[in-house]
């Protein structure tokens, strides 16, 4: 098969698996977070997903984005790096969305519970505050009013560290990212020969993705439960990291690459260990219908 494929084609059978392994570098990073988005959709509860994996990965990513430039390392790798922080956006995006749209059926949901509450106890208009909403006017208990719409909320530009990556709106997020993408490029371009500083950027690049299972270990440890975490994305995070630490030592990858690739398939292992400690206090899925 392949002296056959080598004479009609010019290819050979490895030239075929090399392509294979290559494309699978690229979008087998994406796949762990198919089923965490469509379970965040269905559920429209994101509280199990740590955002804070996403900016691990968009730091990480970044990172060796910019360390390319330097050690010229495969392109799949390069290209992956870029559809992963893609990926991240739409997680974020969808992450966002989510929560917004909770705090405004929370918010009614609090309007409304006002409302019945002075009709069960037929309190008096002297003990109730009116609220404005909309065209209409409710009443509610004082010092229980909530306005509708008046949820907090946290901006990139606020400058406020308590919030840092818990905006509430994506534009601070890409805002951020933009901030970070201008100033690693200008700092890169500026140092780009000095090896000692490149090899550092690749090996914090590579050090940051391996770490990005920590915020989800951290989360699942205060929270004792895995609820709301996709068993699948843990699984498959594993399975890809184990299948990416292989690829890059058969392919000769910068050594950074294979030792904090092995960290994380270690990270991986330590949250499906929570998942079995953690079984019993696993909380029974909810979900909506319509997404």
């Amino acid at each position: 098969m392949d002296w056959i494929l080598n004479d009609e084609m010019g290819l050979t059978l490895g030239h075929v698996v090399g392509w294979a392994a290559a494309s699978a570098m690229v979008v087998g990073g994406v796949i762990p977070y198919i089923p965490q988005y469509r379970e965040i959709k269905q559920t429209q509860d994101p509280e199990g997903f740590s955002v804070l994996v996403c900016l691990a990965l968009l730091i990480a990513n970044t990172l060796r984005i910019l360390f390319w430039f330097s050690k010229r390392y495969e392109l799949p790798l390069l290209v992956q790096s870029i559809v992963m922080n893609i990926t991240m956006f739409l997680m974020i995006h969808l992450c966002v969305r989510v929560r917004r749209n909770n705090a405004i059926m929370r918010t009614r949901e609090r309007v409304f519970s006002g409302e019945d509450l002075r009709d069960r106890r037929g309190s008096s208009k002297s003990r109730d505050e009116r609220i404005g909403i909309g065209d209409g006017v409710i009443t509610a208990p004082a010092g229980q009013i909530k306005r509708a719409g008046s949820t907090s909320k946290h901006y990139l530009t606020d400058f406020d560290m308590k919030y840092f990556w818990q905006w509430t709106d994506f534009q601070s997020y890409l805002d951020f990212m933009l901030v970070v993408w201008a100033v690693g490029a200008a700092v890169t371009y500026l140092m780009l020969s000095v090896e000692w500083f490149m090899e550092t950027v690749g090996f914090f690049a590579v050090f940051t993705e391996a770490m990005l299972g920590a915020p989800q270990f951290v989360r699942n440890y205060h929270n004792k439960s895995t609820h709301g975490m996709s068993l699948q994305m843990v699984i498959m995070w594993t399975l890809g990291d184990i299948f990416k630490t292989v690829y890059f030592v058969l392919r000769n990858a910068p050594t950074q690459f294979w030792v904090c690739g092995s960290l994380q398939v270690s990270l991986d292992l330590a949250i499906l260990l929570q998942v079995w400690i953690y079984r019993k206090n696993a909380a029974p899925r909810i979900v909506h219908r319509g997404d």
